[in-house]
């Protein structure tokens, strides 16, 4: 015969009495021992090694000193009060984000304020870009090869023109590593590996989050270079952490090709913050990730604590250089944009940059050359062996054809609203460079004809600390 279970107080004698009639005499092993009476059956909730109850019944524990209070939000449910902040961040009944209205919705009223509100805030913002198309030998050959199709031309003298404002901005040299956000196939650290030459201790990294099948990389000459991808989404890319800049502290040039939306805003924030004493914590818990290579395991880091590179001495700048040629405003998100403080001193929020970043596609909307360029480009998409990577013609036509504004504006004040909101955006990321130390720019790199996207953000360090590269 069993023997009688040891008397408990009050409390835990509910939470492992069962009901009477029916109920279970005992706890699952391994699960929750706290009886749910209106279940009429002991909680399923796995316990915390070593404990008897789950956290949510975790007061029935005794031995446990940590108070649980009903959440605020929902008092159903409880939360330890030592945690109630960061709980109240992730609680699943938190006020949702109200959807955004599409911009046909507006009426005509509140579409001339918008543009009211986008004019004033672009008071004292230079229209008119400095010229800025420029090439490099190192792309001379591929350039002139008759047997190039024009999309591969196009591409061609994009990176050209990239690799040119790197020279000027004395960026390419020995000493550094190159990072390329967005690599795709990493055709753009292909051609600063050529242009490079025989220059020493050059190092690559390509981030891309994608698994990309169509590569160059076993195109790299074999020299010392280390060529390392990492398949790891940009916000949770920690560049402190990473092992081999974390070993000889090179000097960064960060780099990218159409870094598509949001992806430059966090590629910015990366290069920029991965080195600071604090962060903000608006990406504390993310989502693990899985990198390609077992030595790069030390970049992700999902803790404040970690990132806060405090290894790193204060007074260096590992930020050599950025070059980032723009791509599609209309993927910019709020909670990514670095520009958050600039839009706030002008007056503007979260719900003017929504319609703004969406408004940004009428730059390329109403023109028939670019209805039929993105066909075009749409067409070829199809075709995985073509040299296809500007997507943001394709996804313009569509953004432009769901905020149809049945004529309220004219085609010209569609393309011109629609570069001002582009404008606005891309000064934001200028200030955010700006008060962070940094000489920053936008320049036409490329004709409109070769791309739509046609728009390089550089930067290099006002006051630059980074030390003198060695040969």
């Amino acid at each position: 015969m069993a023997a009688e279970p040891a008397a408990v107080g009050s409390g835990q004698r509910r939470a492992a009495e069962p009901a009477a009639a029916g109920g279970l005499r005992a706890p699952v092993p391994g699960r929750c021992g706290y009886f749910v009476e209106r279940k009429k059956r002991f909680c399923k909730m796995i316990p915390a090694q070593g404990r008897r109850f789950c956290g949510e019944h975790g007061d029935q524990e005794e031995e446990n000193d940590r108070k649980r209070i009903p959440c605020p939000l929902d008092p159903k449910h409880t939360v330890y009060e030592d945690q109630l902040q960061k709980h109240l961040k992730k609680c699943n009944s938190r006020e949702k984000p109200k959807p955004q209205l599409p911009i046909s919705s507006l009426s005509k009223e509140e579409l001339e304020d918008l543009i009211r509100k986008l004019k004033k805030a672009s008071n004292g913002i230079k229209p008119i870009l400095k010229d800025q198309k420029l090439s490099h030998q190192a792309l001379q050959e591929a350039l002139n090869d008759p047997k190039n199709g024009e999309p591969a031309l196009k591409h061609l003298k994009q990176q050209a023109s990239i690799l040119g404002n790197m020279e000027k901005l004395q960026l390419l040299g020995p000493g550094r590593c190159f990072i390329e956000f967005g690599a795709g196939r990493g055709k753009l650290s292909h051609w600063v590996d050529i242009a490079l030459q025989d220059a020493a201790n050059v190092h690559f990294l390509l981030v891309e989050r994608a698994t990309t099948r169509f590569k160059v990389d076993g195109k790299h000459r074999k020299r010392d270079y280390i060529f390392e991808r990492l398949q790891v989404d940009i916000q949770h890319l920690c560049l402190n952490k990473v092992p081999i800049l974390e070993k000889e502290k090179l000097p960064v040039v960060g780099i990218g090709k159409h870094l598509c939306g949001a992806a430059t805003d966090l590629a910015l924030r990366c290069l920029v913050e991965s080195y600071a004493t604090q962060y903000d914590e608006r990406n504390e818990e993310p989502s693990p990730k899985r990198f390609k290579s077992d030595k790069t395991d030390l970049a992700f880091n999902n803790s404040a604590d970690e990132r806060s590179g405090k290894n790193v001495s204060e007074n260096w700048n590992p930020v050599a250089g950025i070059v980032i040629a723009l791509c599609c405003h209309h993927r910019c998100q709020w909670k990514h944009y670095v520009g958050q403080e600039f839009f706030r001193t002008v007056g503007l929020g979260p719900v003017e940059f929504n319609y703004f970043q969406r408004m940004t596609s009428w730059a390329t909307c109403g023109m028939q050359e670019t209805i039929t360029e993105a066909s075009t480009i749409d067409a070829k998409s199809k075709d995985r062996s073509s040299d296809t990577e500007e997507h943001d013609q394709v996804n313009n036509r569509i953004e432009c054809s769901s905020d149809s504004l049945q004529g309220l504006l004219t085609v010209e004040e569609r393309k011109q609203i629609g570069r001002l909101c582009k404008l606005l955006i891309d000064q934001g990321r200028i200030k955010y460079l700006q008060q962070r130390g940094y000489n920053a720019a936008l320049q036409y790199y490329t004709d409109s004809t070769v791309s739509l996207e046609n728009v390089l953000l550089t930067a290099v360090p006002s006051q630059s600390s980074v030390p003198l590269p060695t040969a």
